[in-house]
């Protein structure tokens, strides 16, 4: 059921306190009083008000709490103007949007939405088979791109530990391009704590390391053999020809929980040592490594290849 559209005047003022207590959630400290965070653009907005709509279908908090527009904007993208329930709209100039914005061209819409809460225990506890886990990635755009890039490859939920950046802060957000609403996500929790909940779940950690001994071209080739293999009745598992691999190897089929480094130092030593194996994304040219977000990105498909594959 739909609650009617509020019909308040438009908001006019940009230096209303209402237009500064929605501008301070473009902070950290604003967002953690409050336990909300910005989404603008359409885009972002369109992907908040459906998980809102899923949300309080299956009998959940919502998600949106406000929604902010010019009429500009609702006259572009009509779609977004439908009221639901438990959200309460405004229409407002651009000076007001602009005002509330943490961009620099502001695009008419913006949507007030609470800060879900998830945990560890919640995320483990749901026998996850993929998930990303950011260990003090502090770049805002590279953590975007990774928790758009695991949106993208059907993993089950982010984590970021303690050191990385806000994930909430207005430009993470519109780095992600709506993904944020998409899977659970874990912010500033102790390594050990994912560590533990990883092994207590089955889930191998993998270490994305450029300098690992394990090579993910290598540990792909194996996974497909022992596939092409099972399907053709082989009892060994194997084909001539793939490259081989230790013995010990991880298997990417199986659950698997990747930890993905700092963009300047990567991984550090406790980090290193707590990943099953430390796998390298084989480089082909002469670059000298690749972007963190870049390397996430293909980590994280050559598990959900493996893993779509195997099922």
């Amino acid at each position: 059921m739909y609650a009617e559209p509020a019909t308040e005047p438009e908001m006019a003022n940009p230096r209303a306190e209402r237009v500064k207590e929605v501008a301070r959630l473009a902070t950290r400290a604003g967002r953690g009083k409050r336990g909300a965070f910005l989404a603008e653009g359409p885009q972002a907005v369109r992907e908040a008000l459906r998980g809102h709509d899923d949300a309080v279908a299956a009998g959940r908090k919502g998600v949106v709490q406000e929604v902010f527009a010019t009429p500009e904007a609702l006259e572009r993208h009509p779609e977004l103007a439908t009221p639901r329930d438990r959200v309460t709209w405004r229409t407002a100039t651009a000076e007001v949007l602009a005002a509330m914005s943490d961009t620099v061209t502001p695009q008419g819409i913006l949507a007030v939405c609470r800060i879900p809460e998830t945990s560890l225990e919640l995320v483990f506890g749901t026998a996850p088979r993929l998930v990303a886990v950011l260990c003090r990635v502090q770049d805002p755009g590279n953590a975007g791109t990774i928790l758009r890039a695991a949106d993208a490859a059907g993993a089950d939920a982010i984590v970021l530990t303690e050191g990385s950046v806000d994930i909430y802060n207005p430009k993470a957000v519109r780095s992600t391009v709506g993904s944020i609403f998409h899977l659970p996500i874990v912010t500033g929790v102790h390594f050990r704590q994912v560590v533990e909940a990883a092994e207590a779940a089955g889930v191998q950690l993998l270490a994305a390391d450029g300098y690992g001994a394990v090579d993910l071209d290598a540990l792909q080739d194996d996974s497909a053999s022992r596939r092409i293999a099972a399907a053709s009745g082989d009892a060994a598992g194997t084909l001539a020809g793939t490259p081989v691999v230790p013995a010990d190897a991880p298997r990417l089929e199986e659950p698997t929980a990747w930890l993905f480094g700092n963009e300047a130092q990567g991984l550090d030593a406790d980090e290193l040592a707590a990943a099953g194996h430390r796998v390298a994304v084989p480089l082909y040219g002469v670059a000298e490594s690749l972007n963190v977000g870049t390397a996430a990105t293909v980590c994280l498909y050559a598990s959900a290849r493996a893993q779509r594959r195997s099922r």
